[in-house]
C-alpha cells in the first residue's frame, strides 16, 4: 500500500478512536449533562402571601396538592380552579369531570368549601386560562396570584401568563413542584420524565413562535 494510503488509514483510525472516546465521555457524564439541562430549563418563583392560588387544568397529581399546601401555610385565603372544557363522556355518564375532581381533591386535602372557587368557562388551553384568570382578577380586584405548576411546564406557563397579564397591576408568582413520577435530579430515568421534558420544549417553542 502506498505511503499516502497508509497515512489516510492511520488518520481515519485516529479520528474514529477520538470520536469513540468523546462518545464514551458523554455517556459516562450523561447524568451531569442531563441534570444540568433540567437546571437550565426549570424556573420557579419565590412565593409570598397572595390573595389567591389558581389551579390550572391538568396535573391532578401535582397542582391541587401544591395549592392545598400553599393554602394551609397561610399563603392565600382562596383557591380557584380552572373551569375546563369537559369531555362528552363526562356529561353523558354524569361522572365528575376534571374541574370537579380538582375541587374534590382540595376538599379532601383540607381546603374548606367556602374557600374554593372557579374561574373561566370551557378553558381549552393555557392561553385560555391566562385570559380567564386576568378577567377574574379584574372582576375581583386582587393584586397577587400564585399559580403552582410542574417543574418542566413552569417556563412555558410563566411566559404565557406574563404575556397575557402585561400592563396589569396583578403580581404573578409561578412556583414549580416535582410530580410524583419523576424528579428534577433524575428525570431521564423514567418514561414520564422523558416525555414531560420533550413535550414541554415543543409546547414552549410552539407558543413562542405562534404568539
Amino acid at each position: 500500500m502506498p505511503l499516502r494510503g497508509r497515512r489516510f488509514i492511520a488518520r481515519l483510525i485516529t479520528a474514529i478512536l477520538l470520536l469513540a472516546v468523546a462518545v464514551a465521555g458523554v455517556w459516562l457524564e450523561r447524568a451531569t449533562l442531563l441534570r444540568g439541562a433540567a437546571d437550565l430549563w426549570v424556573v420557579s418563583d419565590a412565593v409570598a402571601r397572595s390573595d389567591v392560588v389558581a389551579v390550572l387544568g391538568g396535573g391532578l397529581e401535582v397542582r391541587p396538592f401544591a395549592a392545598a399546601e400553599l393554602y394551609k401555610k397561610g399563603l392565600a385565603t382562596k383557591v380557584i380552579i380552572s373551569q375546563v372544557a369537559e369531555e362528552r363522556l363526562t356529561k353523558i355518564l354524569a361522572i365528575p369531570g376534571h374541574s370537579e375532581l380538582n375541587r374534590m381533591l382540595l376538599l379532601k386535602l383540607g381546603v374548606p368549601e367556602d374557600a374554593i372557587g372557579m374561574f373561566g368557562k370551557e378553558n381549552r388551553s393555557t392561553r385560555d386560562e391566562a385570559d380567564a384568570l386576568r378577567d377574574w382578577a379584574d372582576q375581583h380586584g386582587v393584586s397577587r396570584i400564585i399559580v403552582p405548576i410542574e417543574i418542566f411546564a413552569a417556563r412555558r406557563v410563566r411566559w404565557i401568563f406574563n404575556r397575557e397579564f402585561a400592563g396589569s397591576s396583578v403580581h404573578l408568582e409561578i412556583p414549580s413542584f416535582e410530580p410524583p413520577d419523576y424528579t428534577r435530579a433524575e428525570w431521564w430515568k423514567t418514561r414520564e420524565g422523558m416525555i414531560a421534558f420533550q413535550n414541554e420544549i415543543v409546547k414552549y417553542l410552539y407558543y413562542r413562535l405562534n404568539y
